[in-house]
């Protein structure tokens, strides 16, 4: 095989964004043949930005049977990710979806389910977060074992702001027919995807949850979770898109180290030896553990959406690893919907959760779902939105 014959179905905000860096050669074993998208005024920006050699059609169904293209990156509302996976596997075209792997984890199962039957084709997920070399870091030691069990993690990420504005450019964000969620589903997906790859599942899930607080949407805006780990740790996580000025930190409490993530840093205090030997032998009670913090060394690579993509490419022609294979997208969904969940019936979630009871509750909020009256389509600039 030559270079990889690439189409993109959906070429707004994100589709456009790969579709750029394709374009760009910053993917060198792709080339971008066709695109898709249901409204027009998108196709009339792929013939002004993409030239006469990238095909375009008005529907995904007319993209895939084209036979134009041998892989093909979902670009799409999020409802729709696992159908046009599935119908991209259906026909042996390799397949790339956005974050989220799905809205509910009932539907990304049967899209796993189904890729378990294709094993020719190269499923993957854009967790372009998983190629920051400060999480990969942080992983490692983690799941190192050098520093015994975890005791406590906390996230807060809380510099998602997003104005009205934001919402109101597109017919269906923030609906719960159209998105089936908020900033859990649309900005959070990476954070609780790092969370649970550094971590590990929690198994009890407990949130509070605030619904249009901040903006005038329908889905949650504000969320406070606490879990528990299986070993008895446990765990924060804070997210909310109305905070001007937010914050992104995330620090995990172990036995002998805590790390901590900020400002796109790694710090590591280690201490002497682990906190339960300390308590045992010390006799001063004021007394804590002496401790140094280390230079961590970093390779500096973060090659976000770009690595994500080249790492696929590599994996159609050459067997190499994907940064994250398609059906790991279900993990941080599943601590989503387990969020959701918790809210609706306010009440203390355990994982496994029952995804059929879930599945009504999100079917009563989509019956009730409001269409939007007045919407200002914008196409924003993308290039450094992986950055919050």
């Amino acid at each position: 095989m030559g270079k990889i014959k690439l189409g993109i179905i959906g070429i707004g905000n994100m589709g456009s964004f790969y579709a750029s860096k394709v374009l760009k050669g910053e993917c060198p074993d792709f080339e971008l043949v066709a695109v898709a998208d249901i409204n027009p005024a998108r196709l009339v920006w792929a013939t002004e930005n993409l030239g006469n050699s990238v095909t375009q059609f008005s529907t995904a169904e007319e993209l895939l049977d084209s036979g134009l293209m041998d892989a093909c990156m979902v670009e799409t509302p999020h409802y729709v990710h696992p159908h046009y996976a599935m119908e991209c596997m259906k026909r042996g075209i390799h397949v790339l979806i956005d974050k989220p792997a799905g809205v509910y984890t009932k539907q990304v199962r049967e899209m796993n389910a189904f890729a378990e039957k294709h094993p020719e084709v190269v499923f993957a997920v854009m967790f372009n977060q998983r190629t920051n070399c400060v999480y990969k870091k942080m992983r490692e030691l983690v799941q190192s074992g050098k520093y015994g069990a975890i005791r406590r993690t906390s996230w807060i990420i809380t510099n998602w702001y997003r104005p009205q504005v934001y919402y109101d450019s597109g017919s269906w964000r923030a609906t719960w027919a159209g998105e089936g969620g908020g900033v859990l589903l649309n900005q959070c997906p990476h954070q609780l995807d790092l969370w649970q790859w550094i971590c590990g599942m929690p198994k009890k899930v407990y949130a509070n949850m605030k619904f249009g607080k901040w903006h005038n949407i329908e889905v949650e805006d504000d969320v406070t979770c606490f879990v528990e780990y299986e070993n008895g740790a446990t765990g924060t996580f804070i997210t909310t898109t109305g905070d001007a000025y937010g914050t992104n930190r995330f620090e995990i409490q172990m036995d002998k180290a805590k790390l901590l993530v900020e400002d796109d840093r790694l710090r590591v205090w280690e201490f002497e030896m682990t906190e339960q030997e300390f308590s045992r032998t010390n006799q001063s009670p004021f007394g804590s553990p002496k401790v140094q913090e280390l230079e961590i060394e970093l390779d500096g690579s973060n090659l976000q959406h770009t690595g994500v993509i080249n790492a696929w490419g590599k994996a159609i022609l050459e067997g190499k690893p994907l940064v994250a294979d398609g059906a790991e997208g279900i993990n941080g969904l599943m601590l989503s919907n387990a969020m959701h969940l918790s809210a609706f019936q306010n009440k203390m979630i355990e994982l496994p959760f029952d995804e059929e009871l879930y599945y009504e509750e999100l079917e009563k909020r989509i019956q009730s779902s409001k269409k939007k009256e007045s919407v200002v389509e914008i196409t924003a600039k993308m290039d450094q939105s992986w950055r919050r």
